[in-house]
């Protein structure tokens, strides 16, 4: 909103009172005022107004926090220790569940370098935990996962295939304007 902090208050009292009827209200340690600028975590987003790069226009991002991150990586670690003793199956079945459900999630968001980092992390990790597992060499490594052609091959085992979160498609500020119903607002004339 565009206004004064005052201005701010003013509206929160007023979504206050809309709330009220409903049997809902704001929660005081949860509601906080605070500008655009200096951003805010929502539902494991951060939304933030910023300079867009090489321009000097601003605007309202959607950003993936740094928590849901760093439950993910958390997560992976769990499961890729360095003496876990899972079999590779098990273990990719379900990181490409924690994957695909996260990626789900978060594919709105500014999300594709978080994405490849993401992708880069889970690949080392497991690497890591199979030349442990079986003391393989870097050229072992090399050996058993890539082409003749010097390609990398994707880690697979049992026909359960890793589950590349850089590969899923992001798709940020859909324009869907009248498509949202709002009850404070008439609806278009046709």
């Amino acid at each position: 909103m565009h206004g004064t902090e005052a201005d701010t208050a003013a509206l929160r009292e007023e979504v206050a009172g809309v709330l009220e009827p409903l049997g809902l209200r704001l929660s005081q340690a949860k509601t906080r005022i605070t500008h655009m600028s200096d951003g805010f975590d929502f539902l494991g987003f951060r939304i933030q107004w910023k300079r867009k790069g090489g321009t000097t226009k601003w605007h309202v991002y959607t950003f993936i926090a740094d928590r849901p991150i760093r439950s993910l990586k958390a997560k992976v670690r769990a499961l890729t220790g360095r003496t876990s003793q899972q079999d590779l199956a098990t273990v990719l079945k379900r990181i490409t569940q924690i994957m695909r459900g996260w990626a789900n999630y978060f594919k709105h968001a500014v999300a594709k370098h978080v994405f490849d980092r993401l992708d880069a992390f889970v690949w080392w990790r497991l690497i890591r935990m199979l030349r442990e597992r079986h003391r393989w060499s870097w050229g072992d490594v090399r050996r058993r996962f890539t082409t003749v052609n010097g390609r990398w091959r994707p880690i697979a085992a049992d026909g359960i295939e890793l589950f590349r979160i850089a590969s899923v498609t992001v798709s940020r500020y859909r324009y869907r304007a009248s498509t949202i119903p709002n009850p404070w607002q008439p609806a278009n004339p046709v």
